[in-house]
């Protein structure tokens, strides 16, 4: 492998996966190594990444980003979960929150015993029992002591990117305006040496950072790396998005409300709301996609609705030699659980925890790789039971995912919660035991049984400990502030209108 030291770092791509790349290196390790990140002006992003989960909480605080200022900066509002329209069946609706629902055993998660309260008439809906959810749907927010409540954001993924931008130039990172017309690597070892810019300069680095987007110039054209394509899973492979002015309140959840063939995102920012509809070209085309988006959305419209293209798929390899595709380049599921902006952060984060200072190591690259792919398959499988596990069949879209072969890790989970109405949960997955449980309950997937530990609890005990839980949660809501009153006096963005006239 290449001994060489490590201390000339190139970011190719800019956008939001360049900037968090940029920003968590430059922060890090910004005053021992030399970090150029190559933009161009005239190449477009695909700038619809506005949702985010709670990890990138964690994210900015390992930075020591100021949460107001970057929320100022961003147009931020508050995220404290996902609702789902019209996903189980037309007409029925859940949200997937960001918090824990009522309190577990240690022999039993809370979902038992809230299926036996259900079953004696004792339980009321499984959200009750969930602050964030209750929260979400009462429309209110506040920072808790001791993090209470769990939450992420929603924002303007282009401001994000200057936001961010600002900040590692702050740290040393030197931003080089071109194109990428050309990778050069070394004859021998297949090692990219630099990088040739329209403007005839070449880029030299030890280590290249390929954020170029779906195009991946330097993990998939230069280096040859494929993908897994995992389009027998994942119909969607469109998008349509655009910009509508705000016409209410913005609420702390996104909506994804599900269509004949695809789904369409509300996300409510300060100053608007970024609308979109995610298809499968094989069901409706472009145009039908188009009307029925402009069919469901509120608000005057402030952009034209532009097309995106994406395969829903991963890179076999996200380090090759000495280049690591992150962001788009690495490969993409689809928007549904905002996992885009988190994965860029878990693979930069990745990446400094074993930073090859001394030279690249096969172990590094084959840990990397191994542990990478490991979380993305277990996403995907988080994502895909939304579509499969459905009871709609109103739709050749929605009978085809109903029908489909499904992976054999997520036909294990789906099994074992139908059965048993326990969650099997590899150890530092992303997505919680929780998440499972709302999901699976929320697409109308009920257990058989629940755990005997349930049956232990006379009536009068099972009533007063669900009853319990949930006053505590409508007390602690009925004492919140309105997410809209929060949002103006902890972050409230400067008027953009009234910046330009000056």
């Amino acid at each position: 492998m290449n001994q060489k030291r490590i201390r000339r770092i190139v970011i190719a791509g800019g956008g939001t996966a360049g900037w968090m790349v940029a920003a968590c290196i430059s922060k890090i390790m910004g005053k021992i190594l030399d970090i150029k990140l190559i933009e161009s002006d005239e190449i477009g992003t695909v700038g619809v990444g506005e949702a985010t989960i709670p990890t990138l909480v964690a994210f900015h605080r390992l930075l020591d980003i100021n949460e107001q200022e970057f929320m100022a900066a961003t147009q931020a509002t508050f995220k404290l979960g996902i609702g789902f329209d019209n996903w189980r069946d037309r007409g029925l609706n859940y949200i997937h929150s960001f918090g824990i629902t009522g309190t577990d055993h240690w022999t039993a998660g809370f979902q038992h015993f809230w299926l036996k309260g259900r079953e004696r008439n004792l339980a009321s809906d499984y959200g009750d029992y969930c602050l964030e959810l209750v929260a979400s749907l009462a429309n209110r927010f506040a920072h808790l002591p001791r993090d209470g409540m769990n939450y992420a954001f929603h924002l303007d993924a282009g401001l994000y990117a200057k936001f961010l931008r600002r900040f590692s130039e702050g740290y040393g990172v030197k931003r080089i305006e071109g194109k990428i017309v050309e990778v050069k690597t070394n004859a021998e070892s297949g090692y990219i040496e630099s990088l040739r810019l329209d403007s005839g300069n070449d880029i030299e680095g030890d280590l290249f950072i390929d954020c170029t987007g779906f195009r991946g110039l330097l993990i998939g054209q230069a280096l040859k790396i494929g993908y897994d394509d995992w389009s027998h899973w994942l119909f969607n492979d469109s998008a349509l998005a655009l910009q509508t002015e705000s016409v209410g309140e913005p609420v702390p959840y996104t909506r994804s409300i599900a269509h004949e063939s695809g789904w369409q995102w509300r996300i409510p920012l300060q100053s608007r709301v970024g609308n979109g509809i995610v298809y499968s070209s094989r069901y409706i085309d472009d145009e039908q996609a188009k009307q029925t988006l402009l069919g469901n959305i509120q608000g005057k419209i402030l952009t034209e609705p532009r097309v995106i293209r994406f395969k829903p798929c991963q890179r076999q390899q996200v380090w090759s030699k000495n280049c690591i595709a992150m962001g788009l380049a690495s490969g993409f599921l689809e928007p549904i659980e905002s996992t885009s902006i988190h994965l860029i952060s878990r693979a930069v984060s990745r990446l400094m925890q074993s930073f090859p200072s001394e030279g690249i190591q096969q172990s590094d690259i084959d840990e990397y790789n191994e542990r990478s792919n490991w979380e993305i398959q277990h996403i995907r499988d988080f994502i895909i039971l939304h579509y499969h596990v459905t009871q709609r069949q109103d739709s050749p879209y929605w009978r085809a995912c109903r029908e489909m072969k499904i992976p054999a890790s997520l036909q294990h989970r789906i099994d074992l919660f139908r059965e048993t109405g326990r969650v099997f949960r590899v150890p530092n997955e992303l997505f919680a035991e929780n998440s499972w449980v709302q999901v699976m309950l929320g697409q109308g997937l009920m257990p058989e049984q629940h755990h005997q530990v349930a049956d232990l609890m006379g009536d009068a005990e099972l009533a007063n400990f669900l009853g319990t839980i949930k006053a505590r949660i409508a007390k602690t809501v009925a004492q919140l502030p309105s997410h809209q009153a929060y949002v103006e006096q902890y972050c409230k963005a400067p008027d953009m209108n009234a910046a330009m006239a000056k």
